[in-house]
């Protein structure tokens, strides 16, 4: 690394540079300088980690001067071989640090946003551009190898042609203050998770402006205004302004799951109420708050919330959040804890802060949703939290297959039918409904048909597709072993008479026009045409002992006392094959390339198969 340094009057410098670990704050060099240059060689066993380097004159200073951003420059130390120490890499957001450097200095700044002197363009190469005073990012950088944590690093900017450095990792950690990001940064980032990497957001603000990089990544661009960005009318994508405003139209929360135009913001004498703040548990069940003790209405968090929070627009009208997708957020993001800040508008910006997870493609994305997140970890709760994340998506310890969407006591049976899921509760006559989604909505009853009671039923099915003549409908076996079918309405509808089923058939599916029956007393699978009532049950075999059936991509699958099963919808004989582990489940359905269980401690939960070996 090659710096140009001066004294203060611009002549050559005699002094001294120490160069430390931010992150340990261990010395790592001294060298004196004598000049207008001096070159750092990083030694090889340098761990990657972010530093920087303090220049000094040799005049006597006591007591040691505040700390002048002036003469630090922040660096970070990538890994010559990615994930050789860790499978989690930490971004600096070098982009945000450098953007609020000299704040109302025109011309010199990005700042201040609405003053007509703020600069357009701002260089990688002038003197300081290191974090704020705040140093939002610092306490989650301190706490990782205190809490045993090795991660790796590298500049916010080497995201930007950043898919092979990504590829090395299984977890992102975004931290801080992160609200600078070009096209390249996100595109990046985009596909590492849709290919199966995971991000853990411990920020806030997160992908609020665009910026591009140009002159070879040592000059940011961001106008912060389409009209005199020279791009606006070429490349409109690039355009520098907020990620979710015209001509880019790419809302930040599609990939972070949350945004700052549904966020908090408290500035100036507001910045006193990030201390009072808290959030409450929405989702105790999750994964996420696993071994924290928590429930449902619990606050948590005091002291994280601030000074800016992002957000996700929430839909609570059955009683708990949920995302409405609206805004950008991904339809399978699950609220976990929420905050009201909308006091916030007195001292700037009032709303609300959302922390969930959702998935992207193969990957996992999980979000605290405020940039002072690292300065409550002494909140054991906090603590738990960010080790639960950091283990189970930087790949630590093995990730369960399934995962808690919400609660299912005392439900003998499943199906999801046009875009809800359905239940047969404990009586055996109510039917239930709740969407089919990662939230942890409650079971809402449909509705008893007038003039008579409901038919006892075993269990639920659906087929994936309609097969004309026959529309799409839930299908039921009652006590009486007949076949029933239902409108897949949450309003009443009559259960109508549709043929016989084998004998004490307990599990029922229909895939390929093809309904498939279970009895249990003598553990057979039986087939008949879907469309012929008169047609006879054919036995096909073993059924693998399973307690319930579903269909998931042109395959049945199986559950029971040897766990997850499956096999093609032939009718031919097929035994059942191992598929996977499975909790110990009373009924199975699948929706939208998941399976759903009701397992039997009362959760419902969810699994995405990966393969399936065929031959």
């Amino acid at each position: 690394m090659r710096f140009e340094v001066t004294a203060g009057g611009g002549g050559p410098l005699t002094g001294r540079v120490v160069v430390a670990d931010a992150v340990t704050g261990r010395p790592m060099t001294r060298a004196a300088v004598r000049g207008t240059r001096w070159t750092l060689d990083v030694p090889r066993d340098w761990p990657s980690s972010l530093y920087v380097a303090r220049f000094h004159d040799d005049r006597p200073e006591t007591p040691e001067p505040e700390r002048d951003p002036e003469h630090e420059v922040w660096f970070a130390v990538r890994a010559a071989r990615p994930a050789t120490a860790s499978a989690v890499l930490v971004s600096i957001p070098f982009a945000t640090w450098r953007a609020y450097h000299r704040a109302g200095q025109p011309g010199r700044s990005i700042y201040y946003a609405e003053e007509p002197g703020r600069a357009a363009r701002v260089s990688f190469t002038d003197p300081g551009g290191g974090p704020p005073p705040e140093r939002w990012e610092e306490p989650l950088l301190r706490w990782l190898p205190e809490a045993g944590y090795p991660v790796e690093f590298c500049s916010g900017l080497d995201l930007d042609d950043g898919r092979e450095l990504l590829s090395a990792y299984r977890l992102l950690i975004v931290n801080g203050h992160d609200e600078y990001w070009s096209a390249g940064m996100r595109d990046s980032v985009e596909e590492f998770v849709r290919r199966g990497g995971n991000l853990a957001v411990f920020a806030g603000n997160t992908a609020w402006w665009q910026m591009r990089l140009e002159d070879g990544g040592r000059t940011m661009v961001c106008h912060r205004d389409a009209t005199t960005d020279p791009v606006a009318a070429t490349d409109p994508r690039r355009t520098t302004v907020e990620w979710s405003s015209s001509p880019v139209d790419r809302p930040e929360n599609s990939m972070t799951g949350v945004s700052f135009r549904n966020g908090a913001g408290s500035w100036g004498a507001g910045m006193s109420l990030i201390g009072r703040e808290s959030y409450t548990v929405r989702f105790a069940d999750h994964w996420v708050f696993e071994g924290t003790g928590l429930g449902d209405g619990d606050a948590f968090a005091r002291g994280a919330l601030g000074y800016e929070t992002d957000a996700a627009e929430l839909d609570w009208s059955s009683g708990v959040p949920r995302a409405t997708g609206r805004d950008g957020t991904p339809r399978s993001f699950a609220v976990l804890a929420t905050a009201d800040l909308r006091h916030w508008r007195t001292y700037g910006q009032g709303g609300w802060a959302t922390m969930g997870v959702f998935r992207l493609g193969a990957g996992t994305v999980f979000n605290a949703a405020t940039i002072n997140w690292g300065r409550a970890l002494d909140d054991p709760a906090v603590d738990r939290v960010t080790r639960n994340v950091l283990d189970r998506l930087g790949g630590a310890v093995p990730v369960p297959s399934w995962h808690t969407v919400g609660r299912a006591t005392g439900v003998r049976a499943l199906a999801a039918c046009e875009g809800l899921l359905f239940a047969v509760a404990e009586d055996g006559r109510t039917l239930l409904h709740r969407e089919p989604c990662d939230q942890n909505l409650p079971w809402t009853a449909c509705p008893p048909v007038p003039g008579g009671p409901e038919p006892e039923i075993r269990c639920l099915a659906a087929p994936r597709e309609a097969c004309h003549p026959t529309p799409l409908a839930l299908l039921a076996v009652g006590t009486d072993d007949r076949l029933l079918v239902r409108d897949p309405v949450p309003g009443p509808a009559p259960w109508t008479p549709a043929g016989t089923v084998p004998a004490g058939t307990t599990a029922l599916a229909m895939c390929d026009n093809t309904l498939f029956a279970v009895t249990p007393h003598d553990d057979t699978l039986h087939h008949r045409p879907a469309l012929r009532p008169e047609a006879p049950w054919t036995a096909l075999g073993p059924a693998g002992k399973a307690v319930s059936l579903a269909v998931l991509n042109a395959r049945l699958y199986a559950c029971g006392p040897d766990g997850l099963l499956t096999r093609p919808p032939v009718t031919t004989e097929a035994p059942f094959a191992p598929a996977g582990a499975f909790p110990a489940a009373t009924a199975l359905a699948a929706y939208a390339g998941r399976l759903l269980a009701a397992t039997d401690d009362g959760l419902l939960v969810s699994h995405r198969p990966r393969s399936v070996a065929t031959g």
